[in-house]
């Protein structure tokens, strides 16, 4: 029975699973998002949260301590220079989990966990851009409005030269005629 224990073991021996996770972390850190099942999502959110605490005061200790869990040097750099910077005036929750569909080989639920401040599908921006003022026939008044001014445009223009061809023609039956 597994009262009280945290840890969920994947699987896989205590060496296989610490080399799995310090490599999924390094390739979050890098790649900002990646997709794997959920068990490994949830173990890896509990063991990239603390590092990425860690990197919010950057000393020697610290980067010595993450070098340890992540062991590469450039991860550990990207860690300090870049995303220390976004985070740091979050209080925690750096990651967020999306589930995926089901893997197609083995049924497997899928996730995707990437870091909340690279995200581009959730940003304020897209929020911005959705808010939109609509008639009440459903178009954007913005929209409407030009499209308006060009109807009107086009209907002149094309009224025009359809009067014209007429005018043409019967000049030439007229020359045709005689």
């Amino acid at each position: 029975m597994r009262h009280g224990k945290k840890v969920n073991h994947l699987g896989r021996t205590a060496s296989h699973r610490k080399a799995m996770l310090a490599n999924m972390a390094s390739s979050l850190i890098l790649h900002k998002r990646i997709t794997t099942t959920l068990a490994k999502a949830k173990a890896l959110r509990m063991y990239v949260e603390p590092i990425i605490t860690k990197s919010k005061s950057d000393t020697t200790h610290s980067r010595r301590t993450v070098f340890a869990y992540l062991q590469d040097k450039e991860v550990v750099t990207i860690l300090f220079r870049e995303i220390a910077e976004k985070v740091a005036n979050r209080p925690g929750g750096y990651t967020r989990i999306i589930k995926l569909n089901n893997r197609l080989g083995d049924n497997a639920e899928m996730a995707l966990i990437e870091l909340v401040d690279y995200n581009t599908v959730y940003g304020k921006d897209v929020e911005a851009k959705e808010e939109k003022k609509t008639t009440r026939r459903g178009r954007s008044k913005a929209a409407a409005a030009p499209k308006a001014t060009e109807a009107k445009t086009e209907t002149t223009e094309e009224a025009a030269p359809v009067e014209e061809t007429p005018a043409v023609d019967k000049a030439t039956e007229e020359s045709k005629g005689e």
